[in-house]
């Protein structure tokens, strides 16, 4: 029998279910759904070549219903995940999936973020070739070519970022397209870790069938696709109770990025939210500045993917996170803005830096409607750090990408913790035992920076300090934020420090932008300090 599926036009007719959910069975449904993404990501951490996904865990797995809606997904990357549902569609709309069919892409404008993120997205079938659904996961790739290594380039359009890879057959009925995989290997510095990471991947694709074929094979299809249905909804319903709580005014919200590293100033976020219903909430970001001529321009699935993570840091509940979390919520951007890109313009840094701004700006807008709720502003920025070279004691390439936590935003009940990856990012540091083994570098300093955090009845978290040391000539490129504007305190808690980036030459230390690309010598030392988070209310006196 073929098994062949082409993009849904529109949902399936629903099941039928009860008005009041069964917990017992919701339960064990988003347990059994999100065990296949669990175990995705377990596959595809231990398999993987480089550091940067099998230490940092800079990846993303997750799965979709039949109808191509978010079913689960693993705790990775916020700002991967929520952006899926664009990658699955983009495939869906340009090719059929076949049985043993794997889709490759990361073009940010159809259905990819930015082009060091690799998308894998196949169909899972039954026996009797029903579709039961589609799995997909995401990986950051320490190089995907372009300007610089690590390709987080200061570029102005996405040819100068990488390889762009349009939605194709990386494998066709089971067999793997050389030619396809030759061609994004010939176009990388690092092609064995590439190649390894890619086929790290398709594991954790075939890791993700095969757990669908079993929740159907106990459950019956009829039944899986009845409870998944029933998910949604339960979220659906979880979000529209978080909708009733707001006030019914118009909540706004402004924030600034520090700069696009190409122009001078700074590059404006506004948003306006209103209750369009008693259970729904329009978020209207069309006041934004026009796109930027450097790479901070995010495409509209990662403003989208940060909208849902804000929608679900605000519900108490541990609910799942599926197609109904974002159901209740509609999105208003202008294209040709910062937060809705279009091509050819450059994405890399809005993937990682203006997904965290989309962050802080909602937060600010709600903080009023939900003040109990929204915590300070993070540290706002992953302080993207990339570098690569020649690796004289190998006789080899080298490319290395990583992203570094600073400091969380207080919360209303509580301090923000220090030294954390938060918000649109949620990977983890690279050890320095895994740094200086696989590069040529020596990590001179690495510590907590304190009193970095925004002081206040609460106080924000505290940032932390890199300095490497290189031992080869490389190129470095950094792309990070709240060098400027410090990030905000709330209820008259004071906002945290700024990041500092710095070059260290014959001991001569020399201040560097937020973004900046330069070349090192064997020696010379990089130091990123990362911001803290801001403050959370008014630290009582001691005359009260």
């Amino acid at each position: 029998m073929t098994k062949t599926t082409t993009r849904p036009q529109g949902h399936a007719e629903a099941l039928p279910i009860s008005t009041s959910f069964d917990p017992i069975s919701l339960n064990v449904f988003r347990n059994l759904f999100s065990s296949v993404a669990d175990e995705m990501g377990i596959s595809l951490q231990r398999t993987a070549f480089s550091p940067n996904i099998k230490m940092r865990r800079d990846f993303s797995c997750g799965i979709f219903d039949d109808q191509s809606r978010l079913l689960a997904q693993a705790a990775h990357i916020p700002v991967h995940l929520g952006a899926m549902t664009a990658t699955v569609n983009a495939v869906l709309g340009s090719m059929e999936l076949n049985q043993g069919d794997v889709a490759i892409l990361n073009d940010p404008f159809a259905g990819g973020t930015h082009l060091p993120d690799i998308s894998l997205v196949s169909a899972a079938f039954d026996d009797d070739g029903r579709l039961l659904g589609y799995v997909t996961n995401r990986a950051h790739h320490s190089d995907v070519g372009g300007m610089t290594p690590g390709s987080m380039p200061l570029a102005t359009d996405t040819f100068q970022e990488g390889l762009t890879i349009p939605p194709v057959k990386l494998v066709e009925r089971g067999k793997l397209n050389q030619a396809v995989m030759s061609l994004i290997l010939r176009n990388v510095r690092t092609p064995e870790e590439r190649e390894g990471d890619l086929v790290a991947q398709l594991a954790a694709q075939t890791a993700g069938q095969r757990g669908l074929l079993q929740i159907t094979g106990r459950y019956g299809i009829e039944e899986t696709r009845r409870q998944a249905q029933a998910l949604i909804r339960y979220s659906r319903s979880m979000v529209e109770s978080l909708i009733e709580a707001i006030p019914d005014e118009r909540w706004t919200g402004e924030d600034r990025l520090d700069g696009d590293g190409i122009t001078e100033g700074s590059i404006r976020l506004a948003v306006t939210i209103t209750k369009t219903s008693a259970r729904s909430l329009a978020v209207d970001f069309r006041d934004t500045d026009a796109q930027a001529v450097g790479p901070v321009n995010a495409v509209r699935a990662v403003t989208e993917a940060a909208l849902l993570y804000v929608i679900r840091t605000l519900i108490d509940e541990d609910i799942p996170v599926n197609a109904g979390t974002s159901e209740p919520v509609s999105l208003l951007t202008r294209p040709g803005t910062v937060v809705d890109a279009l091509p050819p313009a450059a994405v890399s840094a809005g993937n990682v830096e203006t997904s965290q701004r989309i962050v802080d700006v909602l937060f600010k807008a709600l903080a009023p409607a939900l003040p109990d709720r929204v915590p300070a502003a993070s540290q706002g920025t992953m302080n993207n750090l990339s570098f690569g070279g020649w690796d004289g004691r190998r006789g080899r390439p080298f490319a290395y990408y990583e992203t570094m936590g600073g400091g969380m935003g207080a919360r209303p009940d509580g301090d923000g913790m220090p030294a954390v990856h938060d918000h649109m990012s949620n990977t983890l540091n690279t050890p320095v035992e895994s740094l200086e083994t696989e590069y040529p570098i020596r990590v001179r300093r690495y510590e907590i920076v304190r009193e970095s955090g925004g002081p206040g009845l609460h106080t924000g978290g505290d940032g932390v300090r890199r300095d490497i040391e290189f031992l080869e000539p490389a190129t470095v490129s950094i792309i990070s934020e709240r060098r400027v504007f410090r990030p905000y305190g709330l209820k008259g808690g004071e906002p945290g420090a700024t990041g500092v980036n710095m070059i260290i030459t014959e001991g001569v230390e020399h201040r560097l932008p937020a973004k900046s690309i330069l070349s090192v010598d064997a020696g010379d030392i990089v130091r990123v300090v990362t911001p803290g988070g801001g403050g959370h209310g008014v630290k009582e006196t001691a005359d009260g």
